[in-house]
């Protein structure tokens, strides 16, 4: 089924272009590095201002990385595990449902097993057990006696069940990167987000905590950390499709994570990179987050991720090809569940909300599937640009799930809503909320009020931070080359974007697949491709032979018969 297109608010994004750095500071950044002052202005509006920050950012290092001892309780985690695999005492890895969760599981897993550890693991089913620790959980964890269970991108908010896991004699290790509020007694407690913690950097996801607590262990043993440093392809996985920043530790986790990705000696990653056609191809964050992540999160969303665990951790390369391929019909099923999703709420917003007055979208609706809702929430938020709740209906209970919008404190708005809420919990842009069927209403009123308060008018307007105004002749291979060392690209160091006014349309555009725009520009005699994803609406605008057109755009490089040819992927045009 394909979607139709959203209704309603159709609203110009606002171009705002990067401030000019420092003449002194510019000269000296382009003078000790040798780059063009376009590159220049990029590397030192994304904090790079001299040629040793330069190293760091254009050729990230192992050696960066920060001693994982510094993260509070990881000593006390250490000694607890080592008692535990030295006295043969059964260890329970219990991880999350999405592709943090499934890698760090898996990364926890494999250095547990190479340190010789009695160790299983359990991934809660998300429709019947919900996200965390849960007390059938904690009960699957006794039948199995037993004594140490580590949780991994989840725990952090888990008191009653870390309680109830004490009550039964098991001793609980927490390792969880979301926001901490009284924490629960557990032996250790490693979340660089604590208060009390002085881990330098915050940012890091489930699976890099889960990677800096196989590196404290192998350390602790004396034990090669080469053999560690093979599942960084695992880490790298996890760390794009989480969306975390791509700064400091995880642009370092991810930047040689992903070179490893290339010949991986994983042989379920090796399995899951063949059947969507990557194998021998670089790979880079566009390709983990819209090709490799879907797949495992499918599986998680439709029914349980024990598979991705399991084809992650195997040494079999048939039975990981095997679920490599479950893997692909889940994800089948994902899509269509999203389509069908993504009708009906687009349906319901044009006849349930007033885009013109109303500041958020709230949507109720039986059917839904609990495991998509959140994709389509995102997708909602593309198309009319608001802080967006879908509720999946069952029975008297329904479980949502919200996205928001640049500027907007999601969580903070929750919060001020908890009182309609049976529960909820995430971060700043993303959250899960359980909610009775007959509070929805009074929540919708208090949610609409808590984003009028919050955000004004010019908040609703989306952004496209231009990082550099260039000619199209200044794009020369020097500059396409240099701008690929800013990868890997994601929150916090985007693909930059540049702007060039006054270009001239040449040939004929046209539209392209499900409403895309392709055409040619050109301006002090260089013609490029240009390509405008879901902008067909903006054909119009496209008149050859004139040079009245204004572009703003990302560069890429597309492979073509085994030649590199660069592309603009327009983000606007006016």
């Amino acid at each position: 089924m394909e979607a139709r297109a959203a209704p309603g608010r159709k609203v110009e994004p606002r171009w705002v272009l990067m401030g000019k750095p420092d003449s002194g500071v510019l000269e000296r950044v382009k003078r000790e590095l040798s780059v063009p002052t376009v590159v220049a202005r990029i590397l030192i509006n994304r904090g790079v201002s001299d040629g040793a920050s330069a190293r760091r950012f254009l050729r990230p290092a192992l050696d960066q990385l920060f001693d994982p001892f510094l993260l509070t309780d990881m000593q006390l985690a250490v000694d607890r595990i080592r008692r535990a695999i030295q006295a043969g005492e059964r260890i329970m890895v219990y991880g999350d449902y999405d592709v943090d969760g499934v890698t760090g599981t898996s990364v926890a897993l494999r250095a547990l097993r190479r340190l010789g550890a009695d160790v299983s693991f359990y991934i809660p089913h998300r429709i019947e057990e919900g996200y965390g620790i849960s007390q059938a959980g904690v009960d699957e964890a006794l039948r199995r006696q037993v004594g140490l269970l580590i949780s991994v991108d989840c725990g952090i908010t888990a008191n009653r069940e870390v309680e109830y896991a004490r009550e039964l004699g098991i001793d609980v290790i927490v390792t969880d990167h979301h926001q901490p509020g009284a924490l629960p007694r557990a032996v250790a407690v490693v979340n660089p987000k604590r208060e009390d913690c002085p881990y330098p950097f915050k940012e890091l996801p489930g699976v890099a905590l889960a990677f800096k607590l196989a590196d404290a262990l192998f350390r602790s043993e004396g034990r090669d950390a080469g053999l560690l440093h093979e599942d960084l392809d695992l880490v790298a996985l996890g760390c794009a499709a989480d969306i975390v920043p791509l700064v400091d530790e995880n642009r370092v986790l991810v930047k040689h994570g992903l070179e490893r990705m290339l010949d991986t000696r994983n042989v379920g990653l090796r399995a899951l990179i063949e059947s969507v056609g990557l194998g021998g191809k670089p790979i880079g964050t566009g390709q983990v987050v819209f090709m490799l992540a879907p797949r495992i999160n499918a599986v998680g969303r439709m029914g349980s991720a024990t598979e991705a665990v399991e084809m992650l951790t195997t040494d079999d390369l048939g039975a990981a090809r095997q679920i490599a391929e479950r893997l692909e019909v889940q994800n089948r099923l994902r899509r269509e569940a999203d389509d069908r999703t993504l009708s009906e709420a687009l349906d319901m917003v044009e006849k349930e909300v007033d885009l013109d007055r109303d500041r958020a979208v709230v949507l109720a609706s039986e059917g839904w599937h609990p495991g998509v809702i959140g994709i389509v929430a995102s997708r909602i938020v593309e198309k009319v640009y608001l802080p967006t709740v879908l509720i999946a209906l069952d029975g008297p209970r329904g479980k949502g799930s919200a996205r928001s919008i640049p500027g907007f404190d999601l969580y903070r708005a929750l919060s001020a809503c908890q009182g309609h809420l049976a529960a909820f919990g995430g971060h700043k842009y993303a959250a899960g909320l359980t909610i009775e069927r007959d509070r929805i209403e009074g929540f919708k009123s208090a949610f609409q009020q808590a984003v009028k308060a919050t955000l004004s008018p010019e908040d609703l307007t989306p952004q496209i931070v231009v990082d550099e105004e260039v000619s199209l002749g200044q794009i020369d291979d020097r500059l396409v080359n240099i701008l690929r060392d800013f990868a890997p690209f994601g929150p916090q160091n985007m693909r930059p974007t540049l702007a060039s006014r006054g270009v001239e349309v040449v040939g004929s555009p046209s539209t392209v697949g499900r409403n895309h725009i392709r055409f040619k520009a050109r301006q002090d005699g260089r013609i490029l491709d240009c390509i405008g994803f879901d902008m067909g609406h903006l054909l119009y605008r496209l008149t050859p032979g004139e040079p009245n057109l204004d572009i703003a755009y990302v560069i890429e490089e597309n492979e073509w018969r085994g030649k590199k040819i660069v592309q603009l992927r327009v983000k606007d045009l006016r």
